[in-house]
């Protein structure tokens, strides 16, 4: 095994994974939406964000801590490591409820393996659709490799490992699955326009909203779209493959600093810096 790095702060740190060269390209962030609205869209986390959640006062709520998790994960420290865990366990105790006698929405718990792998499922999944949209292809023992090493977005949240398909094979067939349990009523419907309006965020979010809401709806697979409501003109497809794109050249033109920065300020200001 290869020896583990030290950080800015002298922290030690693991050795290098497969996903920690890929995490901190913020290129990835494109997905985020996707991935958010495909959660919500399996019931049990739908109605747990529903009920638990306040989108319109923190609209980058969720997205903010989920990649708080994931830069912990592939590229903090063991300390960063075990601050995020501890938050994020804080957070779920409270997510929970039995199944509502009058049927207006199900048992749920975030602590549930079976949501928890849904949850790894997406960022898996909507990292892969900008992986193949902007990179070069993957050999198949690195993408195999990156694949495995998502699973562990799931088992530190407390999804036993088994869980997690053994292969990407096994994968695209639980996907193909549980996109066919995918159910948004009302409520859910509204907590994800109210996550693309963003009406009480801060000046600098509502100027992205508009691509923001390109990518997310432009990237959901067509009947989950359908599902929230939301309709994709041709046009709207030719400014999203533009986007991709551009994207594409900056992955080539831009330095490595700025490329990671989101990373590095979410693991800083996981640190209170």
């Amino acid at each position: 095994m290869a020896a583990g790095t030290t950080d800015s702060r002298g922290a030690e740190t693991r050795p290098e994974s497969v996903l920690s060269r890929f995490a901190p390209e913020a290129v990835y962030l494109m997905g985020g939406g996707r991935a958010i609205l495909l959660q919500l869209a399996l019931p049990g986390v739908g109605h747990g964000v529903a009920r638990h959640s306040n989108f319109a006062v923190n609209p980058l709520g969720r997205l903010n801590g989920t990649l708080t998790y994931i830069y912990a994960l592939s590229n903090g420290t063991d300390e960063q490591r075990a601050k995020v865990r501890s938050i994020v366990h804080a957070a779920h105790a409270p997510v929970k409820a039995p199944a509502a006698q009058d049927g207006s929405h199900p048992a749920y718990s975030a602590r549930d393996p079976k949501l928890q792998l849904w949850v790894a499922a997406t960022l898996y999944d909507s990292a892969m659709q900008i992986q193949r949209a902007v990179f070069p292809p993957l050999d198949d023992d690195t993408a195999e490799a990156l694949y495995r090493d998502y699973a562990q977005l799931g088992t530190e949240l407390g999804m036993p490992a088994h869980l997690w398909p053994a292969t990407r094979a096994d994968f695209a067939e639980y996907w193909a699955e549980t996109l066919g349990q995918l159910r948004v009523d009302a409520p859910v419907r509204a907590v994800a326009h109210e996550l693309l309006a963003a009406k009480q965020a801060p000046p600098w979010i509502r100027a992205a909203m508009p691509l923001v809401r390109l990518m997310t709806i432009g990237l959901l697979p067509e009947r989950v779209r359908a599902m929230f409501g939301f309709a994709f003109s041709p046009r709207q497809q030719r400014r999203m493959d533009q986007v991709l794109r551009c994207a594409r050249i900056s992955m080539r033109v831009l330095p490595r600093r700025i490329r990671h920065f989101p990373m590095h300020f979410y693991l800083r200001r996981l640190d209170g810096r």
